[in-house]
């Protein structure tokens, strides 16, 4: 008697469970991370251009709003015994301290977003972006990088905005950065002119990621 090419497996197809394949996969968590004047806001504000389907952060923070920033939109602005109190109770999943005032991502902006099926998009550093990792490991970590250092101190210099002790900080700073990208999923380059091919890598990611034969699951 013949046998279907499943028994050769010691199954029939019958049994096999199409269902995580074919129906709507987990959302995911992806962090766009990497050093300073890499093109990070660059990227996000593109994406958010071409209207992709995605839940983009917004940082919340516990500074005055300044004129013309929206609540919600550039930030959300708290009071820091609110934001204190997100801190006590484990509700961020990361935060800093930056001139006196707080900075961080809620996690509960996160789970509602997620919850709906919206693939979450958010904007870190490298530090933050290992502070994810440890808190979410299913999270996508992608690594911006320029097509090479020269090109990534040129940005740097190019801005003019800050003295030569704190450029070279910087430089320092980002050198050090650099040697982490191996802690990342992803590395892609954002060549200076090729804005949209990078929002075009960062979006085949994510297909990719969706096509997994196991899925990432983002719990917080």
């Amino acid at each position: 008697m013949a046998r279907s090419p499943g028994d050769a497996f010691g199954a029939s197809p019958d049994h096999i469970d199409l269902r995580p394949f074919v129906e709507q996969p987990n959302p995911l968590l992806v962090v766009i991370s990497g050093p300073s004047g890499v093109g990070k806001d660059a990227t996000v504000r593109r994406m958010k251009e071409l209207n992709y389907p995605f839940h983009f952060v917004v940082t919340a923070t516990s500074r005055p709003a300044r004129q013309g920033e929206q609540n919600g939109v550039d930030y959300f602005f708290v009071s820091k015994g609110e934001f204190e109190s997100w801190i006590d109770k484990g509700e961020l999943i990361e935060h800093a301290l930056v001139y006196g005032e707080h900075k961080g991502i809620p996690k509960e902006q996160v789970r509602r977003a997620l919850a709906s099926g919206q693939d979450v998009v958010m904007r870190v550093d490298v530090q933050g972006a290992a502070t994810v990792r440890r808190l979410i490991p299913d999270a996508v970590l992608i690594f911006l990088l320029a097509e090479s250092e020269d090109a990534l101190l040129t940005r740097l210099r190019s801005r003019k905005t800050e003295t030569r002790e704190s450029l070279q900080r910087r430089i320092d700073t980002l050198r050090q950065e650099m040697q982490r990208i191996p802690e990342f999923d992803y590395a892609v380059v954002n060549r200076e002119g090729h804005l949209d091919r990078t929002v075009e890598k960062i979006v085949a990611i994510v297909t990719a990621e969706k096509c997994r034969t196991s899925q990432r699951t983002i719990r917080l």
